[in-house]
């Protein structure tokens, strides 16, 4: 067919003419042009769009730098929502609007600020100072090379200079940072009177027709999203240790090799005085000190009760003259061999000639010594088995995993072959999302232990238990490593699509809310009335207030979030003043009795907070800066945008 077409090429030429000129006529030049390369464009920014592999790239950019951090807890499906993609789409937009800027603005960095800018990354310095080999290395190490790394950061210096001068000259004033400041610590005295919604919870009454009332009214709130049972083995430390036993034979051998665990080697204490020696002393200077050392050591031998106040009075290590010259308890290679020598050479109670080192000269007195030792076996019998013990299940557990990962695929649609040949128990658990278990209310009364939870919350768990064969075929999932120390296969016994319980199976659980609801209702009616009562009468004797507390803004004693705030923007006259608070549970009405300002602060927490504040306040600056840019280079989302942001249009997946 080849040979056909290189001899008839003015009549291919011709038919390729008349399949492709038609379709100009139907589309026009740029219409060919982007049928032929469809893209999607999801937002222009001037003239130039953000096209669809643009955001793929960025994407795949952003879940590599999760998936370094998070290690074996990354889940790319926790990123896959609208959410994540409208905030790494608009930070693709100010990127780019920030870029246009630069260029239209003729922003430029200099040589010079380069070089300061370079010069003073840590990574590239050798103590203190730039170092030009450093600089190759580590961008080698990077892949990169000084001309390709210098033309990004001139680019990103840049950049910077379009908003960055923005953020770093926003400045709050001081008397802001105080009066915040004296907000923080302002104290109140406050007593409360508390209506529980527990204590009105006789006085509710609701029928039947409340409860199927609110069933009928509130189906999105009843539903049970899709869930699963699974079945799961595990296998971990426990499980591949439970048969092992370990004999006294066992026990003495490993005793017998590993003496040096349990026993202390000879240790003894020491004293010594030290007449230093320089290392630039001649043979005069060293003979001098020689000399001197040799009469301390005929005057300690003498009287051996005078060697601390000789070393007080004539040692020149300062670290030990002070105490007498000891060195407190020694074992071998604790010391430089020249002194560990002569100290283990000794008798207790014996003091050395001079003994020279590269410190000078020594003289040493042996105060006491203490053999070397070792611990019975009966005292370290425990400490051993379990030592045993845990050496013989790393090795079982290493067997067993490896059965565990050839059984698995063996019989795929059961996890029973599995349990029988290593003895582990099935275990089963319902009403697990993509998300998590369910709550306790629509999972059912079967209690899950701790361990079992933990397994379950783990991603790789569930992303496995979601996978295709193990969800759709119901088919064995591999072996799932937890931990070095848990591994696991798993499988879907039945699946349990989303569903609204029926009212038989929710009515109680309807009914305590409408109990809850009607109880804390009447809580609050009860402590409003309360309240007016004492708006009305300022002056008059409260009853059943708990004792006056003081609270401020940091320290709020027992106060929930919501008292506090209420209590703390009353106003502060007149005195006293009544305020009322609702929370989950019940209706707090306020007593305040007394308003005074904090301890002044210092001058630092001024300025500490100043800073902070000014931080926030050129960080709101920078974005408002942004969103004018966004106007001034027309930023423009197009339809695609939005159709990416809500899942309609598929972005690469990993």
């Amino acid at each position: 067919m080849f040979d056909f077409i290189r001899s008839h090429q003015r009549w291919m030429q011709l038919i390729l003419l008349l399949l492709i000129v038609p379709s100009f006529v139907f589309f026009g030049v740029q219409g060919y042009s982007g049928f032929m390369a469809s893209e999607p464009e999801l937002v222009t920014v001037g003239d130039q769009p953000i096209t669809l592999g643009q955001f793929n790239q960025a994407r795949t950019a952003q879940l590599e730098q999760y998936r370094n951090a998070l290690g074996s807890q990354f889940d790319p499906a926790a990123f896959d929502t609208a959410d994540f993609r409208e905030q790494l789409l608009n930070r693709m937009i100010d990127e780019r609007t920030v870029a246009l800027a630069a260029a239209k603005g003729r922003y430029s960095v200099s040589d010079e600020t380069l070089r300061r800018t370079i010069a003073a990354i840590p990574a590239v310095q050798e103590n203190g100072q730039f170092s030009s080999q450093r600089y190759r290395d580590v961008l080698a190490a990077q892949g990169m090379n000084p001309t390709t790394f210098e033309l990004g950061l001139r680019r990103d210096l840049a950049i910077a200079q379009v908003l960055q001068p923005i953020g770093l000259t926003a400045r709050v004033p001081a008397e802001v940072a105080e009066k915040i400041l004296a907000l923080l610590t302002e104290k109140r005295t406050v007593e409360r009177r508390i209506f529980a919604a527990k204590d009105f919870t006789q006085s509710v009454n609701v029928t039947d027709d409340d409860i199927k009332k609110w069933y009928d009214n509130n189906q999105a709130k009843l539903l049970v999203p899709e869930n699963v049972e699974v079945q799961f083995v595990v296998l971990n430390e426990q499980a591949a240790s439970k048969d092992i036993k370990v004999s006294d034979e066992n026990i003495q051998s490993f005793y017998k090799q590993n003496q040096t665990r349990y026993g202390q080697p000879e240790r003894r204490r020491v004293s010594h005085i030290l007449i230093e020696l320089p290392a630039s002393a001649n043979d005069a200077i060293k003979a001098q000190a020689r000399a001197k050392a040799e009469d301390i050591a005929k005057r300690a031998t003498a009287t051996p009760q005078s060697f601390a106040a000789l070393a007080k009075e004539f040692s020149q290590d300062s670290g030990s003259a002070n105490l007498g010259g000891d060195l407190g308890w020694i074992s071998k290679n604790m010391l430089i061999p020249q002194v560990e020598t002569a100290v283990f050479e000794l008798d207790r109670g014996k003091i050395s000639g001079v003994v020279e080192s590269p410190f000078g000269f020594h003289v040493i007195n042996v105060v006491d010594i203490q053999p070397a030792s070792v611990k019975p076996l009966a005292e370290v019998k425990d400490d051993i088995t379990n030592e045993i013990r845990k050496q013989l299940a790393a090795e079982q557990f290493a067997q067993l995993g490896s059965k565990l990962t050839s059984l698995v695929y063996d019989q795929r649609d059961s996890l029973a072959p599995i349990a029988t040949a290593l003895n582990l128990p099935i275990r089963t658990v319902k009403g697990l999302t993509r998300e998590g278990l369910l709550p306790a209310t629509q999972r059912g009364p079967t209690e899950i232990s701790e361990e079992d939870q933990s397994i379950l919350g783990n991603l790789k768990v569930r992303q496995a238990v979601f996978s295709s064969d193990v969800f759709k075929e119901k088919l064995n999932s591999g072996v799932i490593e937890v931990s070095p120390d848990i591994i696991l296969a798993v499988r879907v016994s039945a699946i349990h699509p989303a569903h609204v319980p029926a009212l038989s199976e929710v009515s109680a659980q309807i009914k305590q809310r409408l109990v809850d609801e009607r109880a804390l209702a009447a809580a609050k009616s009860a402590g409003l009335l309360v309240l007016e009562a004492l708006k009305a009468a300022p002056d008059s004797e409260v009853k059943d207030f708990e004792t006056a507390v003081e609270v401020t803004r940091q320290q709020p004693s027992s106060l929930t979030r919501e008292q506090l705030e209420a209590v703390m923007s009353a106003m502060a006259k007149p005195l006293p003043s009544y305020i009322g608070a609702e929370g989950s549970d019940q209706y707090t009405v306020f007593r305040l009795s007394k308003v005074e300002a904090g301890a002044a602060p210092e001058a630092g927490q001024i300025s500490q907070l100043q800073a902070q504040l000014s931080q926030a306040w050129g960080a709101a600056e920078e974005q408002a800066a942004l969103k004018v840019l966004r106007q001034e280079y027309k930023v423009k989302m197009l339809p695609d945008a939005g159709k990416l942001i809500s899942g309609e249009l598929d972005a690469a997946k990993l």
